[in-house]
């Protein structure tokens, strides 16, 4: 067993001292806030006592051709954001969780995953960056990659310790750092409904809303009542959720799902496709109102069901940036997360995630959209969008407006987002075959519509 000695903290903090694997692994989910499914997890480690730093948790791919570069880009991330933050890192731990699909055969899983954790020691190795242990988590067993001695790490693996019995889980107690559940169960809350019914109910109201919709967002001074409408109800259905007596979190979920109409959900949502809509939504990021408007974010996630699957982008982005506002970074990534997994171009989210990630304090963005929103009481017909404060300068003033339609994936499949892309990166291309119908111009348009018409088609926008 290879002995470490990782605290939990800076100098001058309370600190743990983690001993070997077995307190590695049970500190894993305390480290993110949730315990992570299917996920790599890095985390970098400073100084001779070994002091967490950066971490970055990406899904597993599937496709074992594509785990080189994911390792490469994995090690090239972690290592030069934790130089813009706290200096190069001196060390790596490396965690892979998946179980089984059988739940019983984890050492398979370990087996399976052994290539990819080699290729990350060897990633991080090429920069100089050592890895001190790196762990597979199937099962409710952890092994260790680094370690041959089947004295201690065996090939059945050892047993995690059992939840809340361990000296971090008090130490995390004391400190008010809670573990949400996994991360299955975190994004299931964020998630489009699957129930039949539901479905198709929500689905025929986002086809009914959308056509009498986008010729209004063509027209400047329409949209802008569009703007004032979409912001009154989703308002007014913040107060009627907020209303509501606190319960767990699926009670809440179902409770708030019922309280808002199919029409009045997809009238919130194409709305919210518009930019400037969406910003002045986001001001709603502090104080009483925050946790109405994050159960009403996602809420609207839910209900982006079937072909306007990517129409979540903006409610996921909203829910991301509003838990991040009130300090939940856990819930914050994998809202955002979502988002880009919707649309990886969704510039918001992009800009979103990478602050997140690089513990940037959200109070610059919170002070933009007050001014934002101080100067709509000043000037109510004012078009101050907070998009300004997040995106570049080029943003203000006209831009053309550009409508396409959404390409149906063939038997109905989901379109997926790949790992790490970067912001700026060239778009997919169209399906061979596929047409994207065009909306005829009408003059100089100042703001992009995206993502309306009829069921099965898109008009996007880069935002």
């Amino acid at each position: 067993m290879n002995k470490h000695h990782e605290s939990t903290g800076p100098a001058g903090e309370q600190q743990i001292t983690l001993r070997g694997p077995a307190d590695l692994a049970d500190a894993l989910p305390y480290l993110m806030g949730f315990y992570p499914n299917d996920s790599v997890v890095m985390v970098a480690l400073h100084g001779g006592q070994g002091r967490f730093g950066g971490r970055l948790r990406l899904g597993i791919p599937q496709a074992p051709g594509e785990w080189g570069p994911v390792a490469d880009q994995l090690a090239e991330c972690l290592v030069s954001g934790s130089e813009r933050r706290e200096g190069r890192p001196d060390a790596i731990v490396i965690f892979l969780c998946q179980d089984s699909p059988d739940g019983s055969s984890g050492r398979l899983t370990m087996e399976r995953l052994r290539p990819f954790a080699q290729r990350l020691r060897t990633a991080c190795g090429a920069l100089d960056v050592p890895v001190l242990e790196a762990l597979c988590i199937s099962d409710g067993r952890y092994w260790s990659y680094c370690c041959p001695d089947p004295r201690c790490c065996p090939d059945q693996g050892n047993l995690l310790a059992m939840p809340g019995t361990t000296v971090m889980a008090a130490a995390a107690t004391y400190a008010g750092v809670h573990v949400r559940g996994t991360l299955r169960d975190m994004e299931a809350r964020l998630q489009p409904w699957r129930t039949p019914a539901a479905v198709r109910a929500q689905e025929k109201a986002l086809d009914t809303a959308g056509p009498a919709l986008l010729p209004r967002l063509l027209d400047e001074r329409a949209r802008r009542e569009v703007a004032t409408e979409t912001l009154g109800l989703a308002r007014r259905l913040m107060d009627r959720i907020g209303e509501a007596q606190p319960a767990p979190p699926a009670l809440s979920d179902a409770g708030d799902d019922q309280v808002i109409g199919s029409d009045e959900a997809a009238a919130v949502i194409l709305g919210l496709q518009d930019r400037e809509t969406r910003d002045k939504a986001a001001a709603w990021m502090e104080g009483p109102e925050a946790q109405s408007a994050l159960r009403l974010w996602r809420t609207l996630a839910r209900r982006c069901v079937g072909p306007y699957g990517e129409h979540a982008a903006a409610p996921l982005t909203l829910a991301g940036w509003v838990s991040w506002s009130t300090g939940d970074e856990p819930g914050a990534r994998v809202a955002l997360s979502l988002a880009l997994r919707a649309d990886p171009d969704y510039t918001f989210a992009q800009l979103l995630h990478r602050a997140c990630n690089e513990g940037l304090d959200p109070e610059a963005l919170r002070r933009c959209l007050r001014e934002a929103a101080d100067v709509d009481e000043e000037q109510p017909g004012a078009d101050a969008g907070s998009g300004e404060a997040v995106g570049s300068a080029t943003d203000r003033g006209a831009t053309p407006l550009r409508v396409r339609k959404i390409r149906p994936l063939p038997q109905g499949g989901r379109r997926r987002a790949h790992a790490l892309r970067p912001p700026g990166a060239e778009r997919r291309r169209a399906s061979p075959g596929s047409t994207r119908p065009r909306v005829p111009a009408a003059g100089r348009r100042t703001h992009e519509a995206r993502r309306y018409g009829r069921r099965g088609s898109r008009a996007r926008r880069h935002d």
